[in-house]
């Protein structure tokens, strides 16, 4: 009884087969048909190589939001080099109100040369040459932003000063005789410092033209937050916007002459996330491009043997001519005789 059981469950089983088996007696291999097959083995093959290449990469996610945060302060990495003394230059910083919330005290004066190296010239062209592609291919920032955290400092350690927004503007104390505010700035960022990233004003430089010049940047800061598969900050992008001039009373051209950095801080942050294709995303993709390319090589190898069919039976049907047979006179005939049973007299 269990045998009898079982060899229904069986039979029902193969009754729900959807996939016929066909004998081989019934397949006929042709020279085309191996081509085609192995054109469609070749293009699986490389289709899934590429897509197991799309399957390990990652890419960069942009959501924006309110940024809600209005307590905690704003952290300034700046590393600027001037062509003056360090005892000629005086900084500060003020808030909207023209308030001063922090002075000179806050950052660190360090006696350098301003003309750099054939060394350091070059490495400031590539960073300059960097930045430029990165402002004009967006997509590179995303290849910034994964491995960032791998790469070494672009800048000398930075010097943070913490204070809101506001602007800052760094002035001589002298007489304008010695003016040069020519300067470089080799880094400039907002928030935890991340090695490797590129930033808007890093490698800028500019050389004054006058004693009593000024230079103006406008800055716009996003909050940004980080977070990729190996690390997660909380750092700032910001965008800028430049003016220089001379400063001629003269002519009408008023103010003060130094370097000023006025920034606003947007009311937007965005979260940048690094995400991965699921697997079983990949999986089908993977199943798609299998069963498509089964399907569209046999396709077009039915059609184009189907065409072919009819071409070589036109030209059969063009080069057909009966032939000719002997008569009894001994001359050619092209007609043809029938053929006759023996019959009986």
């Amino acid at each position: 009884m269990r045998r009898l059981n079982k060899k229904r469950a069986l039979n029902l089983v193969k009754e729900l087969d959807a996939f016929p088996k066909i004998p081989e007696s019934y397949i006929e291999t042709s020279t085309s048909g191996g081509t085609v097959s192995i054109i469609a083995f070749t293009t699986i093959a490389l289709l899934s190589v590429m897509e197991f290449f799309v399957y390990c990469d990652t890419w960069m996610k942009y959501d924006y939001e309110v940024d809600k945060d209005f307590a905690s302060k704003l952290r300034i990495n700046l590393d600027i080099t001037v062509s003056m003394k360090c005892h000629y230059i005086g900084a500060d910083v003020l808030d909207l109100a023209e308030t001063m919330v922090a002075a000179s005290e806050g950052l660190k004066y360090e006696p350098t040369v301003f003309e750099l190296s054939s060394r350091q010239r070059v490495w400031q062209r590539t960073l300059q040459t960097i930045r430029k592609k990165v402002q004009e291919e967006h997509s590179l920032q995303d290849l910034l932003f994964k491995s960032a955290f791998k790469g070494s400092p672009t800048v000398l350690p930075p010097r943070a000063i913490p204070h809101p927004r506001g602007h800052a503007h760094m002035a001589a104390l002298i007489s304008h005789d010695v003016y040069n505010f020519s300067h470089r700035i080799d880094h400039y960022s907002f928030g935890e410092p991340i090695p490797g990233l590129i930033n808007p004003l890093d490698g800028t430089e500019k050389i004054a033209i006058d004693h009593n010049q000024m230079f103006q940047y406008f800055i716009t800061i996003v909050p940004t937050k980080l977070n990729t598969y190996k690390f997660s900050a909380d750092t700032h992008q910001y965008s800028v916007t430049e003016r220089e001039r001379v400063i001629n009373h003269a002519t009408g051209s008023h103010g003060v002459s130094g370097i000023f950095i006025k920034y606003d801080i947007s009311s937007l942050m965005v979260t940048v996330t690094e995400q991965h294709m699921p697997l079983g995303q990949f999986l089908v993709r993977l199943c798609g491009i299998v069963g498509g390319i089964f399907s569209t090589t046999g396709m077009l190898h039915g059609f184009v043997g189907f065409f072919v069919d009819i071409i070589c039976c036109r030209f059969r049907l063009g080069a057909y001519k009966p032939k000719s047979v002997p008569t009894l006179d001994g001359h050619m005939n092209n007609h043809s005789l029938p053929i006759l049973d023996d019959v009986e007299h």
